[in-house]
């Protein structure tokens, strides 16, 4: 059975007008220990994790660790964890030796929305299983993908009201709120890779491609599935 979409104390279009620090704060009181927010260690996570430090909120952060991140990933991750006293959770995920056994080497190459829906999808689906809302980073300036995004959307797939504070604001936006408070972020920004994901799937791009093109370069594959409500792969 489709879960049915809770409903919210404000509407979706004045959710829609309120700019990032009032989602936040208006999310924290709506669902308090049953929010939640991913963070992947990209600059979308840097912001965010700032913001909430700076309202005093602490909701539980969840982090889907592929076991296939960039070094810089992790040094990013262990430096917001140090900075704003972050406590993580996450769900088990397979190991790569053991994705190889029942799977075939190099999934990433192979299948790889395959490959992402048994590192990030399903183990997502279960994180999300304590909660009611989940804050993501996600912009609609990033890819046609997500163009229409709203600041809130009922997700029938995971069964969360999906938030997502950070949708109307452009990659220079994110910089310069960074910048300006001094936040610790992900050096591999500094170096071409305007979107960061797993070492296999990930590359640096040109200053006139689009900010996603770098993410499984060659291919079709525009997103991880991770933010789309299919569920082929299941």
């Amino acid at each position: 059975m489709v879960p049915e979409a809770p409903p919210l104390s404000r509407s979706l279009d004045e959710l829609n007008s309120l700019s990032a620090e009032d989602v936040l704060r208006w999310a924290a009181e709506e669902f308090g220990d049953k929010l939640c927010i991913t963070c992947s260690w990209q600059k979308q996570s840097s912001v965010l994790v700032h913001m909430l430090a700076s309202l005093g909120l602490a909701p539980a952060i969840v982090e889907l660790d592929t076991h296939l991140f960039f070094r810089e990933s992790y040094e990013t991750r262990d430096r917001l964890v140090e900075k704003y006293g972050l406590t993580l959770v996450g769900p088990k995920i397979p190991s790569i030796a053991e994705q190889h056994k029942a799977e075939g080497p190099n999934l990433w190459e192979s299948d790889p929305d395959r490959c992402c829906h048994i590192r990030k999808v399903e183990p997502l689906i279960e994180a999300l299983e304590p909660f009611g809302a989940w804050v993501s980073g996600i912009r609609r300036d990033q890819a046609p993908s997500r163009a229409t995004i709203g600041k809130a959307q009922w997700s029938e797939r995971y069964g969360v009201w999906k938030l997502h504070p950070l949708a109307d604001w452009g990659e220079k936006r994110v910089w310069t709120y960074i910048t300006s408070n001094d936040i610790p972020y992900n050096r591999l920004h500094d170096v071409g890779y305007r979107s960061i994901g797993c070492i296999p799937c990930t590359r640096p791009i040109r200053t006139d491609e689009e900010e996603r093109a770098g993410r499984w370069a060659g291919s079709d594959k525009l997103e991880c599935g991770l933010h789309l409500e299919s569920i082929d792969k299941e």
